[in-house]
């Protein structure tokens, strides 16, 4: 195309008139979309239950996200994460960077990578949740899987309830707080 042409431009061939139309759209896009990468979100709350085999049916809005296989860990305040398998390597690869002098570093790489499983999602969507990864969370029957941007949670639902009340009467606090750095 030449330098200064206008838009439409016609085009003619085979005897019809076609108008091409560009759009720049590019200056629009985030760096992800640009390059085609697709950005994946877990949002939302559910409940399920943890059937006699130790099986988790993940919601059908995180299927295609989680993929084939996952990664199930540790969290923090005694609940699961399960990660897509993408998302995972990325954080076990900051956790190998952490520092082998310090106590804490050590520590918390363990307490992640030691704790990690990887897991198939079956054709049904289940996924299998060992006894180890079970009794740290202290999952019973009911569960509660949430979605939490690139990972989801799975609580015991007792234990989410709680952890969700003790949230919301504090959550004023906490965005005046995430205010003052700019975050909220």
């Amino acid at each position: 195309m030449n330098k200064g042409s206008s838009f439409p431009k016609t085009n003619h061939r085979q005897g019809k008139t076609w108008k091409i139309i560009f759009v720049a759209v590019r200056p629009y896009l985030n760096e992800a979309q640009q390059i085609g990468d697709s950005i994946n979100m877990f949002i939302g709350e559910y409940t399920h239950s943890v059937d006699d085999k130790k099986r988790l049916s993940v919601p059908a809005k995180f299927r295609k996200e989680l993929g084939k296989k996952a990664v199930v860990t540790h969290g923090l305040n005694n609940c699961l994460v399960i990660y897509p398998m993408p998302k995972w390597k990325k954080i076990a690869e900051k956790l190998s960077n952490f520092s082998e002098g310090q106590s804490d570093s050590r520590g918390f790489r363990r307490f992640m990578l030691a704790g990690a499983v990887e897991v198939d999602v079956d054709t049904i969507g289940r996924v299998l949740i060992p006894d180890f990864l079970k009794q740290y969370a202290n999952l019973k029957d009911k569960v509660v899987l949430t979605g939490v941007y690139d990972r989801v949670e799975v609580w015991d639902e007792a234990a989410w309830k709680t952890y969700k009340a003790q949230m919301a009467a504090d959550a004023d606090r906490m965005a005046e707080k995430l205010g003052e750095s700019g975050v909220f």
